[in-house]
């Protein structure tokens, strides 16, 4: 018997970082996003041979070892571990004896919350293999507190939700960190439009986000007042987005998306650079109204919304750089495992 899992990557329309702490506590928090059919995959394969394989073959990393309630940190597929160690740690299980094998279609810190996912994707392999009583809410929760409070990797909330539960969402912070997911029944018409007028840019470098998330978290918690009327701005642009896209005004979210990138760079010094700004302006000139970098910013992938058919002059005006279109649709379900024989 082989376990499966996958859950879908996501991008962020508007609101992202006001799910962070300390802002959310105090201020509350709301994103709009949505996933697409990039994907983080986990395979369990049951051993009986009192063995723990993990292998990355996206990363190329492999670890190995005995069977154990615990498997010490050594900077090799460390995520992997801590979610293993939880659901033994949690649900009182004896040492298990497995092969594990990941793989996602983005590279870390590309933005588009891989590590997140992976999470989920992980914690709901287990799930499966072992019957747990964990719905959505439990899976994303457990993720979240595998990330930031076993791993103390800093970084919001929306990631783990967003995974769970798939789909066009507008999500609810509050303090206690808990999290409301308001799933949007959006027309077909307006959701193909949107896919046509979206472009996914791979800038070709990476980020470690968690150095900008903490930037962020340290200019709330000294109470820098531009960094808290961007973050305020970014949140009224998430209820503006999600009454855009339900009444299919799909042109004035690129405008939108325009204002909540210049407020997202207010938030913190390493959101952007020289190269970031020279692309969008780029794409700016050659027809696109709006955009942003996906995630916490300082590279990944740079979303623009271009009207019209001016995605083909955009991709002309950016082909020039080291770049990589990324061709996506929406993705309506949040993460699914399953037993093969």
């Amino acid at each position: 018997m082989i376990i499966k899992a996958k859950a879908p990557l996501r991008i962020g329309f508007a609101g992202g970082g006001t799910d962070i702490s300390p802002y959310c506590d105090e201020f509350g928090g709301s994103i709009l996003n949505a996933t697409i059919n990039m994907y983080a995959y986990a395979v369990i394969e049951p051993l009986n041979n009192n063995m723990i394989i993990l292998s990355s073959n996206d990363r190329g990393e492999y670890f190995e070892c005995v069977s154990t309630e615990f498997i010490e940190y050594d900077g090799i597929l460390d995520l992997v571990k801590s979610v293993y160690n939880r659901i033994i740690k949690d649900f009182a299980l004896k040492p298990l004896s497995f092969k594990l094998s990941t793989y996602v279609d983005a590279p870390a810190g590309s933005g588009l919350g891989s590590s997140s996912t992976l999470v989920v994707t992980l914690v709901k392999a287990f799930v499966e293999w072992l019957n747990l009583p964990l719905g959505e809410y439990d899976i994303a929760q457990l993720a979240w507190s595998i990330e930031r409070e076993d791993m103390k990797m800093s970084g919001g909330l929306q990631d783990q939700y967003a995974a769970a539960f798939g789909g066009v969402n507008f999500m609810q912070f509050k303090g206690n960190k808990k999290v409301i997911v308001n799933p949007l029944r959006i027309n077909k018409s307006y959701l193909n439009e949107l896919e046509f007028n979206l472009l996914l840019y791979y800038t070709g470098t990476s980020r470690l986000s968690s150095k900008i998330i903490d930037t962020q978290i340290n200019n709330v918690k000294s109470n820098t007042k531009t960094t808290l009327e961007a973050l305020h701005k970014i949140k009224q642009s998430s209820y503006d987005m999600k009454e855009a896209l339900l009444t299919g005004k799909l042109d004035d979210m690129g405008y939108l998306l325009n204002e909540a990138w210049m407020s997202k760079k207010a938030t913190s010094s390493s959101i952007s650079n020289h190269i970031i700004d020279e692309l969008y302006e780029k794409a700016i000139d050659a027809g696109a109204i709006g955009g942003k970098i996906s995630g916490a910013g300082g590279g990944g992938f740079f979303m623009f919304y271009c009207p019209g058919i001016t995605r083909y002059k955009v991709m002309d005006a950016l082909n020039k750089y080291n770049g990589e279109f990324k061709t996506f649709s929406f993705s309506k379900c949040g993460v699914q495992s399953w037993k093969y024989q």
